[in-house]
């Protein structure tokens, strides 16, 4: 089994891009205070782990708010397209299970389970898209309603037009420009 922590090296290196890309974008996260979220990082290793994962596999996750009823930073991956190490998925582990052929190395919901993330929402997805323009050549998995995933689909959105779009395709459909992006809660 995989272990969900760090080396000191591993957390460094980490720390050192995520203070970099969040003094770079400062307008994502206004009036928030680096010293607060580093320890905030390094009171919770496992976080840690998460975020490396979203950084790893091409998300470039930087602050986007804090929630102040919950004390909580939020995470999101900020990289202008979707995370190219999370791309080529279909939606979920039955529509993985569903395809007969050409079945693609794994699902949405699978991966974010396993980097211990969570698939933005469509109210998430507007969110982030208000802070700058995001997925203007591909398209993100988004979390799908179960009103959606139980007639077989699920959605997704994208930039087109300067318009942000919410769409909807089968669960089991995959392609190489459409990935998801995550949300971590700190």
């Amino acid at each position: 089994m995989e272990s969900k922590s760090l080396t000191k090296e591993e957390t460094t290196n980490l720390l050192h891009i995520l203070e970099k890309r969040f003094y770079e974008n400062t307008f994502r996260h206004p009036e928030l205070s680096w010293n607060e979220i580093e320890v905030r990082l390094l009171q919770n290793p496992e976080k840690l782990w998460s975020l490396n994962e979203m950084e790893s596999s091409g998300g470039e996750p930087d602050v986007t708010g804090y929630e102040k009823e919950t004390n909580r930073y939020i995470y999101t991956d900020c990289s202008r397209e979707s995370p190219s190490g999370r791309r080529s998925l279909c939606y979920d582990r039955k529509a993985l299970e569903s395809r007969k052929a050409h079945k693609p190395q794994n699902s949405v919901q699978d991966m974010a389970a396993t980097m211990g993330i969570q698939v933005l929402t469509e109210k998430q997805y507007f969110k982030l898209q208000t802070l700058e323009t995001f997925d203007l050549k591909t398209s993100s998995w988004l979390e799908t309603p179960e009103s959606v995933r139980s007639r077989g689909g699920a959605v997704f959105g994208d930039r087109r037009y300067n318009r942000v779009f919410i769409y909807h395709n089968g669960a089991d459909s995959y392609y190489a420009a459409r990935g998801f992006r995550g949300r971590l809660e700190l």
